[in-house]
This record gives C-alpha cells, structure tokens and sequence, in this order.
C-alpha cells in the first residue's frame, strides 16, 4: 500500500511539473491540441512514469525531461503528417507509446495501431488506451514483420526502432498504396540513407526542433517506388 501511495504521488507529481513546459513547447511547435488534449497528455506521462517503476518502459525517469524527450519529441512530427481525415498509422516499436500516443492525442481524426513484441509493454499500451480514453487507439502484441492487418496504413511510423534498411524491410508491407514510412532519427542519418536499397525512394528530409531538446533530431520520409 506504502509503495502504491509513492507511485501515486510521483504520478501526480510529473502531471504538475509537466503543465508550463508542456505549454511553451506546444505554443513553439505550433501544435494546436483538442480541447482537454494537454490534461490528456499530461495524464499519460504520468502513467507512463508509474508504470516505468515496474516496466522499465524508458531510461528516462525526470519529470521535466520526459515532457521534452517524449512528448514534445513525439508531436514534433504533427505538423508532417498527411492532414487527410481517417488517417491509418502503425507505430512500430511503440514501446511506451511513443510516438503513438501523443499523435493520437493530437490527432483524434487519426486511427493509430501500437505494436511492440514485448508482451508486457503491449499491456501497458493497451491499459493506457483504456485509462486515458483513447477510443482510436489499438495495442498489438507481435513483431511487425509477423502483423497481419486487416488493411495497410497512410503513416508507417518509428522512433528509435532500427536503422533505416532494417525499419524499411520489416515494415514496407503494411505502407498504403499512397502511404509513406516515417523514421525519426537523431544527427543525420547519411551512413543509414546510403544504405536503403534501391527500390525505396526518400522524399523528404525534415529537421526537427524540439523544445528543450539539445542535439540534432530529423525526420526521414521514405516510400516504396
């Protein structure tokens, strides 16, 4: 009961700490969040933070710092999303929910799958899913390139997940006609592009600036010729 009541109040305590921080950035991302979207996201660092004590979902453990390298490093990429209503997006690697559930905070237009192989992290995704609400969210335990959807997505998505000819050939299968694989990565990637194979064309490369964040982070647009 003793150790509950301190994962509580840590808890409340990321919640607290996150409001300002979470507010500037937002205001210099120019990401726009639906009404109750900040107390929502808010509420899902806190999760995140009570469940990392037993999950070990991130390194990270600093109130502060998970607003900055989680969720505002997560909407980062808002803006490079296709604005198309229903939009279909597969966050591979999800782990704690990154970048999925941010962007399905930001979007809730927006369909988003979480999937990770670790079962314990997938039970995580799927519990967040329910506590927070998010109704456009779905939790899958497998490894991408096992994943049989019922259909394929707009957005293929990951962050930190592998380097880029890996995420590319495990994760093509499930890109939309149309649809685009987005890799987020930090410094930019020059070995890891020389290395897609050829039949995978890169249309855009996008540097990111994250509120609070020191070092380079970029986004790499990528789709199937």
């Amino acid at each position: 009961m003793r150790r509950e009541a301190r994962s509580t109040r840590y808890a409340m305590t990321v919640v607290a700490g996150a409001a300002t921080t979470l507010e500037s950035g937002l205001a210099r991302l120019r990401v726009a969040l639906p009404p109750g979207g900040a107390e929502r996201l808010a509420a899902y660092l806190a999760l995140l933070a009570k469940w990392n004590r037993t999950y070990n979902l991130t390194a990270i453990r600093e109130p502060e710092r998970m607003v900055t390298h989680h969720a505002l490093d997560s909407l980062a990429v808002v803006g490079a999303l296709p604005t198309t209503p229903g939009l279909r997006i597969l966050d591979v690697g999800s782990g704690g929910g990154l970048p999925g559930i941010p962007i399905a905070i930001a979007r809730p237009d927006a369909s988003v799958v979480l999937i990770d192989a670790s079962g314990k992290k997938a039970t995580f995704l799927a519990q967040a899913a329910i506590e927070l609400p998010l109704r456009n969210v779905e939790a899958v335990a497998a490894r991408v390139e096992d994943y049989a959807p019922a259909r394929p997505f707009d957005v293929v998505i990951s962050r930190a997940f592998a380097d880029l000819a890996t995420f590319v050939r495990l994760a093509r299968k499930h890109v939309a006609p149309e649809g685009a694989l987005y890799a987020m990565k930090g410094v930019h990637p020059d070995e890891e592009l020389a290395e897609l194979p050829g039949d995978i064309e890169v249309v855009a490369t996008r540097k990111l600036d994250v509120p609070g964040l020191e070092g380079a982070r970029h986004l790499i647009v990528m789709r199937p010729r």
